[in-house]
């Protein structure tokens, strides 16, 4: 764990996440768009993983005509590509990067009682599921791990 603590990085928040968000997309070589930008603020308000169907209709509303949401997870799937969001496999939602500047392995605890999901960074503990999964012959890999229970609020 003690490589987890020497790591820090800034958690963003609000004007400052979608400025983080906007220089990090820019500089994977991608266009910030209006569409974009409404869809990552939408996505920012959830405090537990969202469906591109929630998001949608948020978007939706936020621009007074109806959004698709397959072009929602377009914008989903290239955000999770630059670190903009992470996907929640098991939900087959999305929750804000507050780090997008920051690439890291994730680790999700998710709450089976409410649905919140926790993001931590372990540095650490990904490195050997990325070496087990090296020395099983597996390239570019991209560890995404879930761990179930019940959070501290509802515990």
């Amino acid at each position: 764990m003690g490589d987890m603590a020497a790591h820090h990085h800034h958690e963003h928040e609000g004007a400052s996440l979608a400025q983080a968000a906007e220089s990090a997309l820019v500089a994977a070589g991608e266009q910030w768009t209006e569409m974009r930008s409404d869809i990552f603020a939408v996505l920012t308000t959830f405090v537990k993983p969202a469906s591109a169907y929630d998001i949608a209709d948020l978007v939706s509303q936020r621009r007074g005509k109806r959004v698709a949401p397959n072009s929602v997870y377009r914008i989903l799937d290239l955000f999770v590509a630059t670190n903009l969001a992470r996907r929640v496999e098991s939900a087959n939602a999305y929750i804000a990067n507050s780090h997008p500047g920051c690439l890291h392995d994730c680790i999700f605890l998710i709450c089976d009682s409410c649905g919140t999901a926790t993001h931590i960074d372990d540095d650490t503990l990904t490195m050997h599921v990325r070496a087990a999964a090296e020395q099983a012959g597996f390239a570019e890999v991209r560890p995404v791990i879930e761990v179930r229970g019940i959070c501290a609020d509802c515990g």
